[in-house]
């Protein structure tokens, strides 16, 4: 944040706390925030809105006293609007010259009465205020007696002699002087890398404003053209001219709303990477190594967060919208009136496939099925040129692939057609602007055309009989129907009980009865010959 007082009281700060949208607040302002969620349910972990960006942020599980302290705004507002540096709650209004401490009323005389402090030399906060405010320890809130100059690398917070011994023995520490270069370096190449997405952002609000004014400009097009459609009618036309105008200023409207409320997005990242930006410079700039090591931890979470917010850098809207002089619009007055606003949009989940069999094909048989688009109130779009795509893929074979094609009829109707090549189960997908329409994917089985036989093969009485009807086997069945050979396409005689199929059964193959005897045989030809 800016300035030297606290942008809800306007006072000078008070213990000043940052949170994680990078923005400071008194704590006493901070305690008064009231936390968001459904009442009667606690927030977990609890939350209150920034008065500043009215962004959310979490604070941490003890609460306002455990949010960063915001050292630089200290700075920037004086030795006079400091809190105390013991309680973190009181303003302060004096300093203890012997550690450098600023404290509160209390605090004060709390530090008189110690034994440890009771000799340090205490003074009025307004005779100190030619004292830098850099050159002022910092004192640790665990251990508010022991300056902070050790930074823990496992906790990434710097802590005190006191900490080390305590709760951090067995961490890496260093001298804060040490690694403040590290750590300075990291957050210099999240700032470039922040002010870069900033240009690019400014870029893409750029192209919104000249996507808004070309859209503007095909409205007003359009409003001129059915205007001079509309003059050549009298008061029927006229009453139909201003309906087509209130439709389409209806629809100007929809979308240059949503157009203003994707720029307020932009707009709200864009103000929100400024002010991560001007932080983060200011704290390179000028605040202290220690300074920068405390507040690096927050900084740097928020302008990863930024860094990683998602946007489109093409935006566009719908503009599809066309007027058709030639479209029926029914009668006014007792006039056919022509003249309509085409703004049909296709939608993908009513678009309907229809067929016969979707679900089967034969190999090397041209084969296909219709696809219906419709709009969102589920009617027929009635008109062609839709982005229709079409993939088949063997399930088992990824290089196998079948190239369909696509037909538009003109009249919201696309004929699908291909030939599959290849046996098998495949998967199809039919997208329209590249989603799925309902239906899709579905899965596609392709049969042989006709069964492969190999070898030498017996051959039954009706085969042998050259396809007479009045040919009998020697088990008595007979054929019905008169086929001509075998042919090697039939699936089996039903009149015959023994063979199981004619042209298909292999040498090696048995009747369903039993091979037939040298008498059985003879009894087959004589029946063949009579």
């Amino acid at each position: 944040s800016s300035g030297t007082r606290c942008p809800v009281c306007a006072e000078p700060w008070v213990s000043p706390r940052l949170l994680p949208c990078l923005h400071s607040l008194c704590a006493p302002c901070l305690r008064r925030l009231g936390p968001l969620g459904e009442p009667g349910r606690a927030a977990s972990p609890r939350s209150v809105l920034c008065p500043v960006c009215d962004a959310e942020v979490a604070l941490p599980p003890g609460g306002v006293g455990q949010l960063t302290p915001d050292y630089l705004a200290l700075s920037r507002g004086g030795a006079g609007a400091a809190g105390c540096d013991l309680c973190a709650d009181g303003a302060a209004v004096r300093r203890c010259l012997t550690c450098g401490a600023d404290l509160c009323l209390f605090c004060c005389q709390a530090h008189r009465r110690q034994k440890k402090t009771a000799s340090h030399v205490v003074m009025e906060l307004e005779n100190t205020k030619d004292c830098s405010q850099a050159e002022k320890p910092l004192f640790c809130p665990s251990h508010p007696t022991e300056t902070l100059r050790l930074f823990c690398e496992q906790c990434d917070q710097p802590v005190c002699q006191d900490c080390v011994v305590d709760g951090h023995r067995q961490h890496p520490y260093d001298f804060t002087s040490n690694v403040i270069h590290r750590h300075g370096d990291t957050l210099r190449e999240l700032l470039k890398s922040t002010q870069q997405r900033m240009g690019t952002l400014e870029g893409v609000l750029s192209q919104i404003d000249d996507t808004g004014s070309a859209f503007r400009g095909r409205t007003e097009a359009l409003a001129t053209e059915i205007c001079l459609f509309a003059s050549g009618y009298v008061k029927a036309v006229e009453e139909h001219r201003d309906r087509l105008l209130k439709q389409l200023e209806d629809l100007k409207v929809q979308k240059e709303n949503l157009l203003h409320l994707r720029k307020a997005q932009l707009q709200q990242l864009l103000l929100d990477m400024r002010t991560g930006v001007e932080f983060t410079e200011r704290l390179l700039t000028s605040g202290s190594d220690l300074e920068i090591l405390i507040t690096k931890r927050v900084v740097a979470s928020r302008l990863a967060k930024l860094n990683s917010v998602a946007y489109n850098t093409h935006p566009s809207v719908d503009d599809g919208i066309q007027f058709s002089p030639q479209e029926r619009a029914g009668q006014c007055r007792g006039y056919e009136l022509f003249g309509a606003i085409l703004n049909k949009v296709v939608d993908p989940a009513r678009c309907t496939l229809l067929g016969e069999d979707l679900h089967s094909a034969h190999q090397n048989q041209l084969t296909g099925f219709t696809l219906l688009c419709s709009d969102t109130m589920g009617e027929r779009m009635g008109r062609g040129g839709e982005a229709v795509q079409v993939t088949i893929t063997h399930k088992d074979k990824r290089d196998c692939v079948v190239k369909p094609k696509v037909c538009d009829n003109g009249d919201g109707t696309y004929h699908i057609s291909y030939s599959p090549e290849e046996s098998g189960l495949y998967a199809v997908c039919v997208y329209v602007k590249g989603q799925h329409v309902k239906g899709s994917p579905f899965t596609l089985m392709v049969k042989n055309k006709f069964r492969k036989h190999q070898g030498v093969f017996h051959c039954c009485t009706f085969c042998s009989s050259g396809g007479q009807k009045a040919a009998r086997c020697a088990c008595g069945g007979t054929m019905p129907g008169g086929y001509q050979g075998c042919g090697h396409g039939h699936k089996g005689h039903p009149g015959c009980p023994h063979w199981s199929c004619c042209g298909q059964v292999k040498e090696s193959s048995e009747c369903l009865g039993g091979p037939p005897s040298d008498t059985s045989q003879r009894s087959l030809l004589r029946t063949v010959a009579l």
